[in-house]
């Protein structure tokens, strides 16, 4: 099962040069409604489609050079504030419902917000747990992929040297993604429980040898265990979800040993071509402009899909079990869609804005002097005034959402940012 969502930036984006004010004289002139005399109106800022079909040089009395290097900062300016507004919308619905199911009553309106009190709320229902409390914290991380294909597509549209598709286009620093009709080596998101030959995250019907979130029959540590909470190693029964060998069917990831079938999706490399193509990694065309990359890149980001982050929650001497299931469950449930941007999405993010930083610049740049048509002029600055400010301000809410979502994260984990992690109840 793939879902979307956002998939880590360790440090921060730097957008300096940005934010400098992009001065104008028109800033009340969003739109053009029927145009001035002899200009044309703007296209739709909020359709990037309308953008790519728009004759900025007829419209505003440009040279083909300009224009396009305008057009190309407008669409790479509006890509970037949708992909920071679905990263936004996909934090504060993951961090709201955390919330609440932890016992916040409110509701939030951005992921700052809702963030902030899932932390807290995490910190909070910790602390009932009690002084001798432990909280042991297992996460796979999520494979965010691109879609290949509709990135050939995106290329196609701005720029001419590339075809449409997936032909002749890489990816690299990552791994491919998809159904494998042969033989995958590297991780399989199961369709359906299946035999696993490697280590199996997720369901197991039979036994086991490794972490268990629920109850543990059989051995914990080496010694008898009948179904009480295992701190270490389970070797048996396990009443939750597992991560480590499974003798029987696991539902979930199987990071396999070897080349094996993969009845799912297979992220690693297929024995055969892979079918519907995505990529974890950086997409790379054979020959590309910057600036049509740029808007390429932030387009297939924000619909990119993750292969579901399993996260494992074991808590062992809390003074109130009511409570302990509570946080495990909420935990459980609610924690991979922020995972995706945290552990996923995020790995990319910075060089996405970097590139959007520059052709946004490169295009504020030709603006002011584009048309020496004092009319066309006001009318350009007008029109491209507005993506360009909600460019800058997509840039630093993309940054702040990465940071908080990984807040989150170490709140659950007990301080980490990512991996596995045992902590105190109080940590």
């Amino acid at each position: 099962m793939i879902r979307k969502s956002w998939r880590r930036v360790s440090g921060p984006i730097v957008f300096a040069g940005l934010t400098a004010p992009f001065m104008v004289n028109c800033g009340s002139m969003p739109k053009l409604p029927g145009g001035l005399p002899g200009v044309g109106s703007c296209p739709d800022m909020s359709k990037p489609d309308e953008i790519e079909k728009f004759d900025f040089a007829a419209n505003f009395k440009l040279q083909p050079a300009v224009a396009t290097k305008i057009k190309a900062g407008v669409g790479a300016a509006v890509e970037m504030k949708i992909l920071a507004d679905r990263i936004d919308a996909d934090l504060t619905t993951a961090c709201g419902t955390l919330a609440k199911d932890l016992g916040d009553a409110n509701s939030y309106k951005d992921a700052q917000s809702a963030c902030n009190a899932a932390a807290k709320v995490i910190g909070d229902a910790k602390a009932k747990l009690g002084a001798s409390a432990k909280v042991f914290f297992d996460v796979s991380e999520p494979h965010c992929g691109v879609d290949i294909s509709a990135y050939g597509d995106c290329g196609a549209s701005c720029d001419a040297t590339v075809k449409p598709g997936s032909a002749d286009i890489e990816c690299d620093g990552g791994k491919l993604q998809g159904s494998c009709g042969a033989e995958c080596s590297g991780d399989c998101e199961m369709s359906a429980a299946a035999a696993c030959s490697g280590e199996c995250e997720g369901s197991c019907d039979a036994d086991v040898s490794g972490s268990c979130s629920g109850g543990c029959t059989g051995k914990c540590d080496g010694k008898s265990s009948t179904g009480a909470t295992c701190a270490g190693k389970c070797a048996g029964k396990c009443s939750g979800d597992v991560k480590g060998t499974c003798k029987g069917k696991c539902g979930g990831s199987c990071h396999m040993n070897g080349a094996a079938s993969c009845q799912g999706t297979c992220t690693g490399s297929c024995s055969a071509k892979v079918e519907a193509p995505k990529c974890t990694g950086t997409v790379k065309p054979p020959s590309i402009s910057a600036d049509c990359k740029a808007k390429c890149d932030a387009r297939v980001e924000a619909n990119a899909s993750c292969t579901p982050p399993h996260v494992l929650v074991r808590i062992v001497g809390a003074a109130d079990a009511a409570a302990a299931t509570k946080l495990q469950g909420a935990l459980q449930k609610d924690l991979p869609m922020v995972l995706d941007v945290s552990m996923g999405m995020a790995k990319n993010i910075g060089q996405i804005a970097g590139s959007v930083k520059s052709v946004v610049e490169g295009a504020q740049g030709v603006v002011q002097t584009a048309t020496s048509d004092k009319m066309a002029g006001a009318a350009l600055v007008a029109c491209v005034t507005s993506p360009f400010k909600e460019a800058i301000d997509a840039a630093t809410g993309i940054q702040a959402n990465v940071s908080v979502s990984v807040s989150v994260q170490a709140s659950a984990s007990g301080g980490t940012a990512s991996g596995s992690a045992s902590a105190k109840a109080g940590g």
